[in-house]
């Protein structure tokens, strides 16, 4: 039996292979944002809830309860002070999570903000056979429109990754933009296998993301290491950063983890810096990308 070759073995082609399936292509810097805003705001929020717990088959009540937290204060929080700063956002729903709380949803989108697809069970998308992953995306489009209303046009991958099928689905469902891959700060088109998909990547990153500074786990070593404050600085500095080049800063948030009283304040600061810099447009993640495609 022969052994598989080590990837410092792999000839030129496969590793090619490897980086070009999936790849960045054209950028989609729009040349203005609307009403002569400098920079564009996407704040992003992902209703987790239980999911994380369940995804994991883990049935513990503690963690569920901390998931239904996002629900029960996390999400009202977090709509409050959108709704007192009248700011659009975007909300990335695990199926699992709109089912469970459908007035949650009916919320949300009444309140005039984008309710997006996040997976079924939040569960790991990339790991999945493909026809698998795409019945579930199908069926998530399926339960957020109806909770929510409308048809999602967007999706933001449960594992923040893709599969090697993950991008012909959501071509294939028709989806307007992706919200998971990192290979810019600006909106891009996906290409496959070299080729133009017409899905828009509308980039995030992990230090954009609450998770990264706030997550615990009491049966292992992980535990929150970065104070509130330094959290917002480091969001501020990416806010400044991106009014400076004029382009886009876009924010991912949990409402079972920034939700709380101690860290809720980072939100409603960010809006307010964000509106004291001078022009800035607050809009959900498809309008972002509306613009962008329309005005590269």
């Amino acid at each position: 039996m022969t052994e598989p070759l080590q990837p410092w073995q792999w000839p030129e082609a496969h590793w090619r292979g490897i980086v070009d399936h999936v790849r960045a292509g054209r950028a989609l810097r729009p040349a203005r944002w609307p009403g002569g805003a400098r920079c564009a705001v996407a704040l992003s929020f992902d209703s987790d809830h239980e999911t994380n717990e369940l995804r994991e088959g883990g049935e513990s009540i503690g963690k569920l309860s901390q998931g239904q937290y996002g629900n029960r204060q996390g999400v009202p929080r977090i709509l409050d002070i959108l709704h007192r700063h009248d700011v659009r956002a975007s909300f990335f729903v695990p199926a699992v999570t709109a089912l469970l709380y459908p007035d949650e949803q009916r919320r949300i989108a009444a309140e005039g903000h984008e309710v997006a697809l996040h997976g079924w069970i939040h569960e790991r998308n990339s790991v999945l056979p493909e026809a698998a992953e795409r019945d579930l995306m199908r069926r998530s489009a399926d339960a957020l429109e109806r909770t929510s209303g409308s048809r999602p046009v967007g999706i933001r991958t449960p594992s923040w990754d893709f599969s090697p099928a993950t991008l012909a689905i959501a071509r294939d469902m028709g989806l307007m933009y992706d919200s998971s891959l990192m290979a810019d700060v600006d909106c891009y088109e996906l290409l496959l296998e070299g080729e133009p998909t017409g899905v828009v990547e509308l980039p995030v990153e992990w230090i954009r993301d609450d998770a990264v500074y706030f997550n615990m786990n009491r049966f292992a070593g992980l535990r929150p290491y970065t104070p509130p404050a330094d959290v917002f600085d480091i969001f501020r500095r990416e806010l400044e950063a991106a009014f400076a080049e004029g382009g886009i800063f876009q924010l991912t948030m949990h409402p079972h983890i920034s939700g709380y009283r101690s860290r809720i304040w980072i939100l409603e600061e960010l809006i307010r810096h964000a509106k004291s810099l001078g022009p800035v447009w607050f809009a959900t993640h498809a309008d972002v990308v509306r613009h962008a495609k329309a005005n590269p």
